[in-house]
């Protein structure tokens, strides 16, 4: 199960195209990812700061001002005045394109931990099956059943020997 296993991660590794010179973390996704948090959490105080209405503005208190003209025509323009509500729409390209990126994000996080549990299964399995001056060519064997077998068929075919035999 753990040579399958190991065969498997294999494949999904040829298929996604790593290699050394790969970076494995996506690094625009790691960017956006904490700058989304910091305007979620900037976004989420300013919310709670303006859900309230605003206090209503006291303009008797304004009554020692000289010019009690300007302070009646503000009074007035505050009262009347019932501005319409800003409406701010998410553009559908973009919110797409982020959409996108939190799949992607979502899909190689599912990834990266399969392969640190097959990674983990196959360490595992090595500890396990760690060869000593005790072991043998039959411990190396029943712990490596694939590897065993391509090598009978090798000896049985004599590919081994075709330097030595003219």
């Amino acid at each position: 199960a753990v040579q399958s296993t190991a065969g498997a991660a294999r494949r999904r590794v040829a298929l996604k195209d790593i290699g050394n010179s790969t970076p494995v973390i996506n690094l625009e996704i790691s960017s956006a990812v904490s700058a989304f948090r910091t305007w979620a959490a900037t976004a989420d105080g300013l919310a709670e700061h303006y859900a309230a209405a605003p206090t209503p503005i006291d303009f008797k208190s304004y009554s020692a001002v000289r010019d009690q003209a300007l302070v009646d025509t503000l009074e007035d323009f505050y009262k009347k005045f019932q501005p319409e509500p800003e409406v701010h729409v998410w553009d559908s390209g973009d919110k797409a394109d982020k959409s996108q990126q939190i799949e992607d994000a979502k899909e190689q996080l599912s990834f990266t931990q399969e392969m640190l549990d097959e990674t983990e299964s196959e360490l595992t399995f090595m500890r396990d099956n760690r060869t000593t001056l005790d072991s043998d060519g039959s411990h190396v064997k029943d712990a490596y059943p694939d590897i065993a077998a391509e090598t009978e068929q090798e000896l049985e075919e004599r590919r081994w020997f075709k330097d030595a035999i003219a």
